[in-house]
């Protein structure tokens, strides 16, 4: 085949392609702009067939006003000076109808340089430039729907933390025009307390990594002043899923939090309201128990009738005792109880206590059984306040299984990440989780709501107090730690204690200090005494002085620091907790230490508060006694204290 041949073919096979393209029109022009060639696109998107349209102008296919400008033309002056033309607009069919067009004209060029004509290209981007102008339409729908919310702060950050828009609402919260913040940290309407700690930072990460963040906190406006907000930030990302930046909208709640505090304070004074009948209720009964018995008492002394004097007796020391119980009850349930806090191995003390849970239970059908953890983590916690916590909710669960069942005490490890920290309000980190459950009637959502306050209890009239869970849940929050309630009705309840581990381990400790000793008498150690109330000064000195011991009384600290910064014999202090004069019982011990350093020390309180007392455990050489307590158990724990 010659070279003419190949050249031939060559162009044969370039027609067939470019008559075969349908999506595009595809033609040539000479150099006066008249239609040269037509391929099937062509006679698609214009309506022409070749027959009607080869010689004529390609102005044909422009609007009027475009031919009246001269674009015709100026295309293909442009397409021969520069090398192409390129540009989008609105081009004629043969029935007159308009569609939205892309034109790429070419110069053609003989080998010699001179210019025999131009390729003109064209695509029909109807459809495309439909669908862009519904999006830039509905984008523009949707920017303005944002900018005429003024209830949210509705607002883009770009990937580093600046504002990148700005809406209506977020102006209104904030202060800052559009203007103003377009460009600076979303930082800055934070508190320093929030910019310190990292919140900010925290935020965006959260949000990047867990795909939203939502928080509410105080924030700040352009004046200074501080609004409480609702915060949800979520990150934006493209169609690769490269981050892009964040969507961020905030909503004021101050006026909702400023109701809810209202509705706080209202719950909390029905609530004071219920404690205090309550408690008028109780002590007024115990009360009158207690001066009609000693009424009796003295009537019968007088009437000389001695032998019936111990049965009143013993009913007025019962009513103090029930007293006692129901004031530690509610010290309890206050957080104010005094604690004796020791690293406590929950797996023992559950084995401990299981024998007495089922004598406690004591009712046939019901299983009782412990199950401990391997490698359980130690907690910081007083044994015997976790214990009568524990059969109390045993209790609980026996009378929610009238028919029988089991209960189950289990002690677990427990992680609390952020998410569960801030369900069960509680710090992150690590928990020993001592639980137990009953296979019991369960509790509907009404009565969980309630079952930690004071005085509510769903027993009959006379077989509870209503102050059993306030009693753990006090407990529980003193020892730095939470109470949750898992129930559905039908299906038992499992209520759970979560303490903090501790990092030390626990000791077994012998049980001697609890035992009370057959002799209590002292050998003429001498003990200082100062509490404001005469009456418990006059009782301690004369039990002490019966038991051998000689007694110095102070009124309160300042005097009681006196006689200890003299060269005074002082073996014991014995000093309440809350003194009149400037100086609390622990200030006192404090001070006495300074110049005697092993000098014994003994509380004595109504009730403690751990940043008086201590933090934690009490120091070496000193111990708790809690009021009211029995005068012969006092000599009893005295003579412990001088003797170790």
């Amino acid at each position: 085949m010659s070279e003419t041949d190949e050249e031939s073919v060559t162009q044969n096979k370039f027609e067939l392609l470019v008559q075969s393209v349908t999506d595009y029109a595809i033609y040539m022009l000479d150099p006066a702009g008249r239609v040269s060639s037509w391929n099937a696109g062509a006679s698609r998107f214009k309506g022409y067939d070749a027959g009607e349209v080869i010689g004529k102008h390609f102005s044909i296919f422009y609007t009027d006003e475009e031919r009246e400008k001269g674009i015709p033309r100026i295309a293909l002056r442009t397409a021969e000076r520069e090398g192409r033309f390129e540009i989008e607009g609105w081009r004629v069919r043969k029935d007159g109808s308009q569609f939205w067009a892309n034109v790429v004209i070419d110069p053609i060029r003989d080998p010699d340089g001179q210019l025999v004509g131009f390729a003109k290209v064209t695509r029909d981007l109807t459809e495309r430039r439909a669908a862009e102008q519904e999006l830039r339409a509905s984008e523009e729908r949707f920017r303005r729907l944002v900018q005429s919310v003024t209830d949210y702060a509705i607002y883009m950050l770009d990937p580093e933390g600046r504002v990148s828009s700005w809406n209506a609402g977020a102006e209104r919260f904030k202060g800052y025009a559009s203007e103003e913040i377009m460009g600076e940290h979303f930082s800055r309407f934070y508190t320093d307390e929030d910019k310190q700690a990292g919140i900010p930072t925290l935020a965006l990460r959260t949000a990047k990594d867990e795909g939203r963040f939502e928080a509410e906190g105080w924030r700040v406006r352009k004046d200074g002043s501080r609004f409480w907000a609702s915060v949800i930030i979520d990150p934006i990302s493209d169609d690769e899923g490269a981050l892009i930046g964040f969507a961020k909208v905030t909503r004021d709640l101050s006026e909702k939090r400023a109701i809810e505090e209202q509705l706080r304070q209202s719950q909390k004074m029905e609530a004071v309201g219920q404690l205090t009948g309550g408690l008028a209720h109780d002590f007024n009964n115990l009360l009158t128990g207690i001066s009609g018995s000693l009424e009796i008492m003295q009537a019968r002394i007088a009437q000389g009738r001695l032998n019936e004097v111990d049965r009143y007796m013993m009913a007025a020391q019962g009513a103090v005792k029930r007293a006692a119980s129901l004031t530690h009850r509610l010290l309890a349930f206050s957080r104010r109880q005094t604690l004796d806090p020791k690293p406590t191995d929950v797996n023992r003390l559950l084995g401990d206590i299981e024998e007495l849970v089922r004598r406690t239970v004591g009712r046939p059908g019901i299983e009782v059984e412990a199950v401990g953890a391997s490698g359980l983590w130690t907690t910081l916690v007083d044994p015997n306040q976790l214990e009568n916590a524990l059969l109390n909710l045993c209790i609980n669960a026996r009378d929610a299984m009238p028919d029988g069942g089991k209960i189950t005490l289990e002690a677990t490890n427990k992680w609390i990440d952020e998410r569960a920290a801030r369900k069960h309000d509680l710090p992150v980190g690590q928990y020993v989780s001592v639980c137990v459950t009953d296979t019991g009637t369960g509790m509907t959502p009404e009565v969980m709501a309630k079952a930690f306050d004071p005085f509510f209890t769903t027993k009959p009239t006379g077989e509870g107090t209503g102050l059993g869970l306030s009693m753990i849940y006090g407990f529980a929050r003193q020892s730095g730690g939470q109470v949750r309630i898992y129930s559905e009705v039908g299906h038992g309840t499992t209520m759970c204690i979560y303490l903090p581990r501790y990092a030390e381990d626990a000791h077994s400790e012998e049980d001697a200090t609890d035992s009370v000793q057959d002799d209590a008498h002292g050998d003429g150690e001498v003990v200082l005494v100062i509490d404001d109330e005469p009456t418990i000064r006059m009782l301690i000195a004369e039990v002490l002085a019966e038991s051998g011991y000689a007694v110095i009384e102070a009124p309160d600290g300042p005097t009681g620091l006196k006689i200890l910064d003299s060269t005074s014999r002082i073996d014991l202090l014995i000093t309440d907790v809350g003194l009149p004069g400037g100086m609390n019982g622990r200030q006192v011990a404090d001070a006495a230490r300074v110049n005697r350093p092993n000098l014994k020390v003994l509380f004595i309180t109504g009730y403690a508060e751990n940043a008086v007392i201590g933090q934690s455990r009490l120091e070496s050489g000193m111990f708790v006694m809690t009021k009211p307590f029995q005068m012969e158990l006092l000599a009893h724990r005295i003579r412990e204290i001088i003797e170790t």
